[in-house]
């Protein structure tokens, strides 16, 4: 956040898509409620960011929101910024220490565990395949592998469908994706570890609740609502009941 930053210019059409993106604003901090295809980030080609679209929040200084974790562009949900300097700090600390409790929702398919909850421990490693970066099981021991943890139940079963809860632990990149792939129940739409376009149109992975410290000490939860195609596959596919 320099000051006297230039503030890019953004179309009135833009800065109104934006504005409806928000749950929850103060002098610290705002959070959205980011769709699907939306990438939090430019580069690589996208046309559009989050990242970009924060410069409707500018200050006449330059300054303007600062991102403090990801979402994939596939996937939906909360996704909360900082306003200030000493906030974007505060609350990049609090996901790096594991503070924070995030709740995804999916819809997957394969082979469901006969137990309706459990934990993925399987540690994780970035590899290339195709110039596309992905992640893939590894052995604890193997260089560059990553701890990675993530915590899941099953809300509703349907066939080989299911929707579920999942809630990780650490923050590797793509981890629920990779997780639930090595699992035997990719998620639908996921066009990296699943199917893609054959089982969904989008990426069926919805970022659903953020428990996490205000920069001003209050315990806060903020929540997105699932979308309405999230949860028109799931009426589809007789998973419903979960929502």
């Amino acid at each position: 956040m320099t000051r006297n930053r230039p503030v890019p210019k953004v179309s009135a059409e833009d800065a109104a898509f934006v504005r409806n993106l928000v749950i929850y604003e103060d002098d610290k901090v705002i959070v959205f409620n980011k769709p699907s295809g939306l990438a939090v980030q430019g580069g690589g080609g996208v046309a559009r960011s989050l990242d970009d679209l924060l410069a409707v929040f500018a200050k006449s200084n330059g300054k303007r929101p600062r991102l403090v974790h990801r979402l994939d562009q596939g996937t939906s949900g909360v996704v909360i910024t900082a306003r200030t300097q000493p906030a974007a700090a505060f609350l990049s600390e609090e996901f790096a220490s594991r503070r924070t409790e995030k709740t995804y929702l999916a819809l997957v398919q394969g082979t469901l565990p006969a137990h309706d909850e459990g934990t993925l421990e399987t540690p994780l490693v970035k590899v290339a395949e195709a110039g596309r970066p992905r992640m893939i099981a590894a052995k604890a021991d193997r260089k560059g592998a990553q701890e990675a943890i993530t915590h899941w139940r099953i809300l509703a079963r349907a066939g080989d469908n299911a929707l579920v809860e999942a809630r990780p632990e650490t923050g590797r990149m793509h981890q629920i994706r990779a997780h639930l792939s090595i699992a035997g129940m990719p998620i639908l739409g996921d066009w990296l570890y699943g199917t893609g376009a054959q089982s969904a149109p989008r990426l069926m992975l919805h970022a659903a609740k953020l428990n996490i410290c205000h920069p001003d000490g209050e315990a806060m939860k903020f929540e997105a609502p699932v979308p309405e195609d999230f949860r028109e596959l799931a009426e589809t596919l007789g998973l419903q009941a979960g929502l």
